[in-house]
């Protein structure tokens, strides 16, 4: 299905290993994601110290990410994505060998951090590869694809192979086998993927200036900066859930597997929806999608995925439906993946960094305002917290505009591409 569907929208067939590849590696490192946290919160950690565990992980993962752009202009998308591979096995031994079975907080963290350095290199990476060898009427698209994968593997076939296996293996024998998973979707993109990335030819020359160019741009180009804090935004209320929501809905009468069904209901709409909306932004316009759909539906929809429990009782069906109809909205963010590059034509990696430090940021600002907030206010303090980040992140979308040169090139690209596609047709 993936290859007939790179072939029809016209994307290079060199792109279809590395999809396929992140789909697997993304398993490998999600299939914890839905059921770790009540784990650790069973096993002696404190909701607050589960909390900090994920916002440094998050921490660690932002800054892997941030450098993830410019590092692969440097040395290449492939040479990253190899890169992030070591890391996230040496991470991955450490923290299940040594730092979970300690129960240690303070030896939980480091461990788990050096995971977190890992993946974003592997899978942003990839994306910056994408960038370069999508044309622009098609980035759209393209990056819709790779959400498609990075999303089913993180969030839904890595949360499900996990509901499955957990009463089989149970905890730590699942987390172990994460571990295939990665090394084989490594092996299908990097090594038996050959062909050259576009940026592989010609690179910048490695230099400190260049590398702070990943953060420098967001000021030298605001847009970028406005971007990157609505990357932030983003998914920052799906990672927070992680922390939370599994003892919030089985407080309400759901088990945990209700729960792991939820949360990859929830992702298993959004990668359905990462193709629709990176294929109906190149014609609605990236900016119109990201804005209406994402920022305002997802406000909307955190709101009723929390209170929907609340009204209805533990109705499965009808909290699942919710589920499913937030990860549609978070979909709805995919577009920034063409936009962000699309602002800084003459740096791409640069302003990719931006992006990728905000999908990476969000890992840390989810948990971090539970952990923060919870106490306080409460759970339905956190949620109302998140709206409201979405609703400021609209307000942000309002500025975050194409340069005229640009807008028009991407315009007469898809009119050319829409006439093709009616004169073949008839």
């Amino acid at each position: 299905m993936l290859h007939n569907l790179i072939n029809r929208i016209g994307l290079p067939p060199k792109l279809l290993l590395g999809y396929a590849g992140v789909l697997i590696f993304m398993m490998g490192e999600g299939l914890e994601q839905g059921w770790l946290s009540p784990y650790l919160i069973q096993n002696g950690l404190t909701m607050q110290e589960s909390a900090l565990l994920f916002s440094v992980y998050g921490f660690a993962a932002a800054i892997a990410a941030w450098f993830s752009g410019v590092l692969a202009e440097i040395f290449t998308a492939r040479r990253v994505m190899l890169a992030g591979l070591v890391m996230f096995m040496i991470g991955s031994v450490l923290f299940l060998s040594v730092g979970l079975p300690s129960h240690h907080l303070a030896t939980m963290i480091p461990t788990y951090a050096l995971r977190g350095l890992g993946y974003p290199l592997f899978a942003y990476g990839f994306l910056v590869w994408v960038a370069y060898e999508a044309p622009l009427e098609r980035l759209g698209s393209a990056v819709g694809i790779f959400w498609f994968v990075y999303s089913g593997g993180l969030s839904v076939l890595g949360v499900l192979y996990s509901s499955i296996m957990l009463p089989v293996l149970g905890e730590m024998h699942t987390l172990w086998s994460a571990l295939v998973f990665v090394m084989l979707g490594a092996i299908i993109a990097l090594f038996l993927n050959r062909g050259k990335a576009a940026n592989d030819v010609k690179k910048p020359t490695a230099s400190l200036a260049y590398v702070l160019k990943g953060i420098t741009i967001a000021f030298e180009n605001p847009k970028v900066g406005l971007g990157g804090i609505v990357r932030t935004i983003n998914t920052s209320a799906a990672y927070g859930f992680v922390v939370f929501m599994p003892t919030y809905m089985m407080d309400l009468g759901f088990t945990r597997t209700d729960w792991l069904h939820m949360y990859a209901a929830l992702w298993t709409v959004n990668i359905i929806f990462n193709l629709l909306f990176g294929i109906i932004s190149d014609g609605l316009g990236w900016r119109n999608v990201v804005m209406w759909f994402g920022c305002i539906g997802c406000a909307i929809t955190t709101l009723l995925f929390f209170y929907m429990p609340q009204w209805l009782g533990a109705n499965y069906w009808a909290t699942v439906s919710m589920a499913g109809l937030f990860g549609a909205c978070l979909a709805a963010f995919v577009p920034l993946s063409a936009l962000m590059p699309t602002l800084a034509p003459e740096n791409k990696g640069a302003a990719m960094s931006i992006l990728n430090l905000g999908a990476g940021l969000s890992t840390f600002v989810g948990p971090a305002v539970v952990g923060l907030f919870i106490g306080a206010f409460g759970a339905a303090g956190v949620i109302w917290i998140y709206a409201g980040l979405y609703l400021f992140a609209a307000v942000l979308m309002k500025f975050v505009t194409l340069p005229q040169t640009e807008a028009a090139a991407s315009s007469r690209a898809a009119c050319g591409e829409w006439v093709k596609d009616k004169g073949a047709s008839l």
